[in-house]
């Protein structure tokens, strides 16, 4: 699953109205956490442990340009399921969860390999609901992957040091910050990964309740605050 958030390298201008930031027309990428755990997926088909690799995204279109990325590092196949631009910015963890566990069964996978967290946002949570969603083990924090057999071994990092979990498969598991060193995704892979993107209906229903931010401020990248209530938002996917 890939998360696509503004790039760390731009700066960041709040909308006239005050209700979040500029997102038309600025830079976006993978979520580096995400990048992680495309890494280690396709590592593990490397070492002939998994068949394929199948990259995730909800979002516009420009979302596609993620996917390509993860095509380019060494991922098989990419779905790109379509969410509207003005509700793809309330598309939060519960919405993406239930998607990528439609999507889990219906592909019939026995691994979701995710980030922890988007850095935009820090919900780390979708990984958590998508197990729940799916009564499947998991395995969040991830900092090494082991696959024996029809288990996983996951050591994860805790305040008190490390922590291993052995999970039967299928699982659900989030990549930490030292799990892998990403590859670079070479320009000549991308523009052929250009032609390997499907785009998914799933038919997945949702009403979304949320507290949105009133932004009021911002200071070096630092945004300041208060919520305020908005109205219960309801989509279908597909």
């Amino acid at each position: 699953m890939l998360s696509e958030v503004l790039s760390d390298l731009i700066q960041i201008r709040v909308k006239p109205d005050r209700t979040g930031v500029v997102t038309d027309g600025v830079k976006h990428s993978m979520n580096p956490f995400c990048e992680i755990a495309v890494e280690e997926a396709v590592r593990l088909k490397e070492k002939k442990l998994l068949k394929e690799v199948i990259a995730v995204s909800c979002g516009p279109a420009q979302c596609q340009e993620t996917i390509r990325t993860a095509l380019a590092m060494g991922a098989d196949r990419g779905i790109h399921v379509e969410v509207p631009p003005a509700e793809a910015e309330r598309l939060g963890p519960l919405q993406v969860a239930r998607v990528l566990a439609k999507l889990a069964e219906k592909e019939k996978v026995d691994l979701v390999l995710l980030g922890k967290q988007a850095i935009d946002d820090d919900c780390n949570q979708t990984g958590q609901m998508t197990a729940g969603f799916l009564d499947w083990p998991q395995g969040t924090f991830a900092s090494q992957v082991t696959v024996e057999g029809d288990k996983l071994k996951v050591e994860r990092e805790i305040d008190g040091g490390l922590e291993t979990l052995r999970l039967k498969l299928p699982a659900v598991v989030t990549a930490d910050l030292r799990l892998n060193e990403p590859r670079y995704a070479t320009l000549p892979n991308i523009m052929v990964s250009a032609w390997l993107v499907g785009t998914e209906g799933l038919g997945v229903a949702s009403t979304l309740q949320v507290q949105c931010p009133l932004v009021v401020g911002c200071e070096e990248g630092r945004i300041h605050g208060r919520s305020c209530a908005k109205e219960a938002v309801t989509w279908s996917f597909g």
